[in-house]
């Protein structure tokens, strides 16, 4: 019984050890490719065997301070205060989830949302949600939160096979992230909770929804 217990205890450091080695890495070096990188590429070539996804990295600075103003403004506007976890729109969520009767909104920061995207899967089991609060606690203590926006602005998913800013800025308006103007920056921000849905239908609620970000973009404070 306890030697089962001891390769348990042993085999879940081994786990965790892996994940902070590659966070280490990564504080200095740019991610090839993420965990949903390779769940989408999986999903495309079962109807594509030839399939690529589109990414690109490009440093913090060659990114619009547009899109990064509205991203926070839009996912995260707590991002520069917390340590990782946002408290009270994680109760707001649950709050609101219960009133619904079922999951309409999620509370997660961008620290939590890039643990997710880079190591684990879109799942919401709760051994995941476990593995996803150990992992954002990693990125907080090893990178600051100009690394941590620079990460997640470069890995996340903005449609079917696009990934990161400049990908999604030459697939929907044919510049470089860096060119990204306010309205752009706000309509690509408002995609993140359902890219792959919102790339094919952007509703007019959702376009409303860009312009409130758009207008609050200029107070959101950024790395």
């Amino acid at each position: 019984m306890r030697r089962g217990l001891a390769a348990l205890v042993l085999i879940v450091l081994s786990y965790q050890l892996w994940y902070f080695g590659h966070i280490v890495w990564w504080r200095f070096f740019s991610p090839n490719e993420t965990s949903f990188m390779e769940i989408r590429l999986d999903e495309l070539r079962e109807k594509n065997p030839k399939a690529q996804i589109k990414y690109q990295w490009v440093p913090y600075d060659r990114i619009s301070l547009h899109l990064k103003r509205a991203v926070v403004a839009a996912e995260d506007d707590k991002f520069i205060d917390h340590e990782g976890f946002d408290w009270d729109a994680m109760q707001k969520a649950m709050e609101k989830n219960q009133r619904r009767g079922r999951t309409v909104a999620g509370g997660s920061t961008i620290s939590q949302q890039l643990a997710k995207n880079l190591f684990l899967s879109p799942s919401k089991t709760p051994w995941r949600k476990g593995q996803e609060a150990i992992i954002t606690l990693m990125l907080e203590l090893v990178w600051n939160k100009r690394r941590i926006l620079e990460v997640y602005l470069n890995v996340v998913e903005w449609g079917s096979g696009v990934f990161g800013a400049e990908a999604a800025a030459r697939h929907y308006y044919a510049v470089s992230a860096a060119q990204l103007g306010q309205a752009q920056a706000a309509h690509l921000a408002v995609m993140l909770p359902n890219p792959r849905k919102y790339e094919k239908s952007f509703s007019s609620r959702l376009q409303a929804h860009a312009d409130r970000i758009q207008r609050r973009m200029a107070y959101s404070d950024v790395p």
